[in-house]
């Protein structure tokens, strides 16, 4: 049987269709379970990939969408999406029952529920990304625009930054004195 007949590439597939996309999903002769992994089996940069990354946050589930070359600040998922909270990772079978995937093949659409999403602003450098697609070995591309569209995604710098300390990213935010002030009060007040 093919990875394409499996029940979750299916609903991606159809999500894709029902976009105006078309069937775009690629099954892959190597595994995809990585943003590694799916950069070396496509053959594109590393930050072409985007990782589909599940958290908690009170009760609610969300999705970070991360470029494959940079991790996701988790502490800012609470403020791009408006959820109190601090973010933490469902174990593998929370993520399954929140996404209807299993790790390593959680799409951005297919979901089996609506979830609150926060796109990493840093895949725009790219024309085209690759996004898992319900299953390791299954993948499909999409470009920036796509995704916001198909996701509805609340896009931000803040959540990523790059994996490589020296890459070009966003400037840094500049902290006005009186949050300069505040943070050197609580600088203080551990010690």
């Amino acid at each position: 049987m093919s990875a394409l007949d499996n029940d979750s590439v299916q609903r991606v597939r159809k999500a894709l269709v029902d976009a105006g996309l078309g069937d775009r999903v690629i099954e892959l002769d190597e595994t995809a379970r990585t943003a590694d992994d799916a950069a070396t089996s496509v053959g594109c940069e590393l930050g072409a990939i985007v990782k589909s990354l599940a958290f908690i946050i009170g009760s609610r589930t969300v999705l970070a969408l991360v470029a494959g070359d940079h991790r996701c600040v988790e502490a800012a998922l609470s403020r791009c999406l408006d959820i109190p909270g601090a973010p933490r990772r469902p174990g593998a079978n929370e993520v399954k029952g929140m996404t209807g995937f299993t790790i390593g093949g959680v799409a951005p659409v297919g979901l089996i529920r609506p979830l609150p999403i926060a796109i990493d602003r840093s895949l725009k450098r790219f024309d085209t990304l690759y996004a898992a697609a319900g299953h390791p070995h299954c993948v499909f591309p999409l470009s920036f625009d796509e995704l916001k569209r198909l996701t509805d995604g609340m896009v931000s710098w803040n959540i990523a930054q790059p994996l490589d300390k020296t890459a070009a990213g966003p400037a840094p935010l500049q902290r006005s004195k009186t949050m300069l002030k505040a943070a050197e009060e609580s600088d203080g007040a551990e010690a």
